[in-house]
């Protein structure tokens, strides 16, 4: 095929799409082109679907390469390596927004892979990348239900930006990225610094109307040069065999619903009925992988059935709660005693443990990529062991959603941390996971929240977080306040929402359906707020305000300010200076160029001591002050005299009393201290030293052994 191009112009910057000339093998591809900002974004899927599973084989893979921003990997191997945290961040925001698209009973696997090839200093590379990869698929055989248009939102005093450039995204109010059809709204990933919730609306309402532009373009460049669709095979059930099982199963499920509200008790139950539902067609001695998976298929669908209905007409879900009800809480801190803080947050059967750990200003991450290198300050790590659940697993590294659940809690807080000339530390906190049911990365934040709190860190306001579902059918729909595993698995969203009192800090939403439209994410973003309302109101009963003071077990930090041309004198010769610091008081120093120093120490009587030597080391030498100096050196001309750790000066022989400076072996020698005056500091900061005029001609004679002159 010959090189095909579209063009489209989104907020007034042409975005161009070149498809036919690279990766002609793969099922689909496009070239994604904006400003210097180049990315190959390909779809393949495989000829065959998989067996035995119940879900699309979807993966998603970002890549960055070095050379994009004509950089060579840092470290020993020059090769790129595993993905970096914000490539696979990136690889799940295209995922996410793909895969309701695809149609039920899809299962072949379907590779993304998203490269980018070129980056300049303004235009980021994941917008390009996701529609590049919606544009990828649609061009391909697979059967995908899109496309998808996607675009960056901003905000800059009362103007909306569409696909900010770098530095408008770093001076905004907020980050929002918004994909979706020409219909609805899929996927929402959002930082915002406390912005309301009613405009957070209207942002995503702007940014749809250039959504529909993009995708209506997407969609007629790819039914031109498209490849004609893979058939998908349906599961061939009877209407009848679902209304007869519906009828069985739907009283036995309210019994169950009813009486079991431990979701350990529900779960057994529900897999006891299915398992006597699939026994009273196969027999435990017979096997028959088609009509059990029909079966288990019919149960699944009875049951999402039951269960939406259930919440849609009596307003009742499967633990019982109506819909705008919050689980009961249980909230701790100071939990554990040598960490630097911690919070409990338990919300029904979730329940988090985040502990905070403050370091000092050089114990921060170097962040390298394709963007300008720096230093991330403030960490949120997320973990989620297997027996949150009650399972069994190996541990492994941290999985693609611990890495993103745990992105979205440090998103959420980061509006709200001191500045760093306010509270000098770096920052970790790390949420362990103890129980899931449903909604734990809102935990994490609320749990955050907590142990930032207890342990000192002066944070402007308190963040609580809570997840929102929905059940939509044709004729209305209600909007969930925090679900559970269940509602999520079974409902048509996954939305969560965190901020303070005065806006969102951060938002993500998720659908299981084709998409929503704003009015249904108008009342969800303000039902969410009622729930974080009242469980800031729950979270503040137990701490109200940030301890007073940092606990007794972090480190102490003192901030100095020194001229940046004594940093040299702080360091000393091959770090002469520094090292001596560091080993004699146990204290970190860092100094930045413009001349703040940071001195990280153990305790505050190491911090001072610290502090005392670097006063010594950066004290000017004043003229016609008289010192008590060292003898560094003997020359045939004079001395070399140490004044302070880092000044010495010389004492030429014509500036000795008259009777010494003509007999060398009554110099001092190497080691002893004598009594000298500054007469002159040059332009270069070399000094000269004097004694005339320190002692009486009578007695110029006298010598003292221990190398003072003197009376």
């Amino acid at each position: 095929m010959e090189k095909k191009t579209l063009e489209i112009e989104v907020a007034g910057k042409n975005i161009i799409f070149e498809t036919g000339e690279l990766a002609k093998q793969a099922g689909g591809s496009t070239l994604v082109k904006l400003g210097g900002t180049v990315v190959l974004a390909v779809a393949t899927v495989s000829e065959e679907p998989r067996e035995d599973i119940d879900f699309l084989p979807l993966v998603v893979d970002y890549e960055e390469k070095l050379y994009a921003a004509g950089k060579i990997p840092g470290g020993f191997y020059k090769r790129e390596g595993r993905p970096t945290e914000s490539e696979i961040l990136k690889s799940r925001l295209i995922d996410r927004p793909l895969r309701p698209l695809f149609p039920e009973f899809f299962y072949n696997d379907v590779q993304v892979i998203v490269t980018v090839l070129s980056q300049d200093k303004e235009n980021p590379a994941d917008i390009l990348g996701l529609n590049g990869a919606s544009l990828a698929v649609s061009l391909s055989n697979a059967p995908f239900e899109g496309p998808i248009g996607a675009v960056r939102i901003g905000k800059i005093g009362d103007k909306f930006i569409i696909n900010p450039t770098f530095e408008e995204i770093e001076n905004g109010e907020m980050d929002i990225v918004v994909a979706g059809t020409e219909d609805n709204i899929i996927m929402v990933e959002a930082g915002a610094k406390e912005v309301p919730e009613d405009v957070i609306v209207d942002a995503l309402e702007v940014a749809h109307e250039e959504i529909r532009k993009i995708a209506r373009k997407i969609k007629e460049f790819a039914s031109m040069y498209g490849k004609e669709k893979m058939e998908v095979t349906p599961l061939e059930i009877e209407e009848s065999m679902v209304e007869e099982a519906r009828k069985e199963l739907e009283p036995k499920i309210e019994e169950i619903l009813s009486k079991a509200k431990d979701k350990k008790e529900r779960e057994a139950l529900l897999d006891e009925l299915k398992e006597e539902f699939v026994g009273k067609f196969i027999p435990e001695d017979e096997e028959n992988n088609e009509l059990e998976k029909k079966l288990k298929y019919i149960f699944k669908k009875v049951l999402k059935k039951y269960v939406r209905r259930r919440v849609f007409e009596k307003k009742i879900r499967v633990d019982g709660r109506g819909p705008k009800d919050v689980r009961p809480l249980y909230i701790k801190v100071g939990f554990l005693p040598y960490a630097h803080g911690s919070g409990l947050f338990t919300r029904g059967q979730t329940q988090v443990l985040s502990v905070t750990t403050l370091g000092g200003v050089g114990e921060g991450q170097l962040i390298e990529g394709l963007e300008e290198e720096f230093t991330k300050r403030y960490m949120h790590y997320y973990n989620f062991p297997p027996f949150s659940v009650g399972e069994v697993k190996p541990l492994r590294a941290p999985s693609r959603r611990e890495i993103g659940h745990g992105a979205l809690a440090e998103r959420a807080l980061l509006p709200v941390l001191p500045p760093e000339d306010e509270f000098p530390y770096t920052i970790r906190v790390v949420s362990e996971v103890l129980e899931s049911n449903g909604s734990t990365s809102m935990a994490s934040v609320c749990g955050s929240t907590l142990s930032l709190m207890d342990a000192g860190v002066p944070i402007k306001r308190p963040v609580s977080g809570i997840a929102m579902g929905l059940i939509k059918e044709e004729d209305g729909f209600v909007v969930l306040t925090d679900i559970q595993g269940m509602e999520d698995a079974l409902g048509d969203m996954d939305f969560k929402v965190a901020g303070t009192k005065n806006g969102v800090t951060a938002l993500q939403m998720d659908m299981k359906i084709k998409g929503i439209d704003t009015d249904i994410l108008r009342v969800a973003l303000s039902q969410a707020r009622e729930a974080r309302m009242y469980i800031l109101g729950e979270m503040l009963k137990v701490i109200d305000k940030p301890r007073d003071s940092v606990s007794p077990y972090a480190p102490r930090v003192i901030v100095m300010d020194i001229t940046p041309e004594k940093i040299k004198d702080v360091i000393g010769p091959q770090g002469k200076f520094i090292k001596k610091i560091i080993e004699e008081t146990g204290a970190k120093i860092d100094i930045e160029p413009t001349g703040i120093l940071y001195i990280t120490a153990p305790d505050m009587e190491s911090g001072n001591k610290a502090k005392k030597m670097v006063e010594e080391l950066t004290k000017d030498v004043e003229v016609g002050r008289v010192y008590l100096g060292k003898v560094l050196s003997v020359r045939d001309f004079g001395l070399i005299v140490e004044l302070t750790p880092s000044k010495d000066g010389l004492l030429h022989v014509s500036q000795m009393p008259a009777s010494t400076a003509k007999n060398p072996r009554l110099w001092p020698k190497v080691g002893e201290e004598i009594v000298v005056k500054v007469q002159r500091v040059d332009e270069l900061g070399r000094i000269t030293l004097t004694q005339k005029g320190l002692f009486p001609e009578k007695e110029k004679n006298t010598h003292n052994r221990r190398g003072k002159w003197r009376k």
